[in-house]
């Protein structure tokens, strides 16, 4: 088969690899019918994610059909359509026994595309399946549902959720890129009195706007000096970092009001600084986390509804064998537009 596999910091190759095969009772092979590109396997190429070794196959997002099942798989079987989460959970371990997949000590948590081989390629061996595939509707178009295996859940879990967002509140989200628009969109369950969204980007405002987001503004236009406008001065109920900086993180926390709370969603590649002798005082309440996945099966049901904008997010489309050329555009999303790339198997 085909697939995208990690060189070396800086070079991926779409190249030929032997096609995965059962190596557990709970596996199961899938065939992929749509990918798509995470902010996290940019990092990866860049060398920034040392565990990655080299010849892994990159992904960790997918929908595809289940070709093959091992002896101990209930839940799904052969000729089976579904999304495979970018969390795998053994089932038994304590984590998981508590619904924290993505902390999983029986070897899961986040391995495909990481320890394990991934699903940039035509086909993938997922473990534990009963608790880490989920059936798909007919309905549910399959690049719609692929973005259901890692953003919304992160969105939804590690921002909305964790940020405790309720009924009247002002949310505020830095960084209008794949993961903060998912939670523009998520926050709106909730019926917040406003959802604010910060990024450099005009499009991605634009996007943002049309998700849900009353107001925008830029980070370069002081967005601090906006909340406090909005709130008479109080500062945000909820505020949300979507970006991964030092920089951002302590604008989150200049935008709270006492007694709020800063739910960090961004992946951080160096220290930032937490400036607990202005915060203690304030009451306020700083949440991180890795994605467990346990709300997919609700966020399906959601979606099958009608209820999560998800393909709104999809600017750009591909097939399976241009890979390397997705992987460019989504690198370059500054110049491109792009917000979530999706890949699908040839029709």
């Amino acid at each position: 088969m085909k697939a995208l596999v990690f060189q070396e910091p800086g070079r991926t190759t779409w190249k030929d690899v032997p096609d995965p095969g059962i190596g557990d009772a709970s596996d199961v092979i899938v065939r992929v019918d749509a990918v798509t590109i995470c902010g996290t396997d940019l990092h990866i190429v860049k060398g920034d994610v040392p565990e990655v070794a080299p010849g892994r196959v990159l992904g960790h997002e997918a929908v595809g059909t289940v070709v093959e099942a091992g002896g101990d798989v209930r839940t799904v079987r052969p000729g089976d359509r579904v999304l495979v989460s970018c969390i795998s959970a053994c089932g038994r371990c304590r984590f998981c026994r508590e619904a924290r997949y993505g902390q999983c000590r029986g070897g899961g948590g986040w391995v495909l595309g990481h320890t394990i081989d991934g699903t940039q390629a035509e086909y993938v061996r997922v473990p534990f399946a009963d608790l880490s595939v989920y059936p798909l509707p007919n309905a549910v178009d399959s690049v719609d549902a692929v973005l259901l295996a890692d953003i919304f859940p992160t969105a939804y879990e590690v921002g909305v959720r964790n940020g405790g967002v309720s009924p009247g509140d002002t949310v505020v989200v830095v960084g209008a890129g794949p993961i903060g628009l998912a939670a523009v969109a998520t926050s709106r369950l909730y019926s917040p009195e406003r959802v604010i969204a910060v990024d450099l980007a005009d499009a991605r405002l634009e996007a943002a706007r049309s998700l849900g987001a009353e107001a925008t503004v830029r980070a370069d236009e002081e967005p601090q000096q906006l909340v406090a406008d909005l709130t008479d001065g109080l500062g945000a109920d909820v505020v949300m970092e979507a970006v991964g900086v030092p920089e951002t993180f302590e604008t989150c926390t200049r935008m709270v009001r006492p007694g709020g709370r800063v739910a960090n969603i961004g992946v951080h590649g160096k220290p930032a600084t937490l400036h607990l002798e202005d915060l203690w005082i304030r009451d306020i309440t700083v949440t991180t986390g890795l994605v467990d996945t346990s709300s997919t099966p609700m966020l399906l049901r959601m979606l099958a509804n009608g209820r999560l904008p998800s393909a709104e997010l999809v600017t750009h489309r591909f097939e399976l064998e241009q890979m390397e050329e997705a992987y460019d555009v989504f690198s370059r999303a500054t110049d491109t537009g792009a917000l979530k790339v999706a890949l699908h198997a040839p029709r």
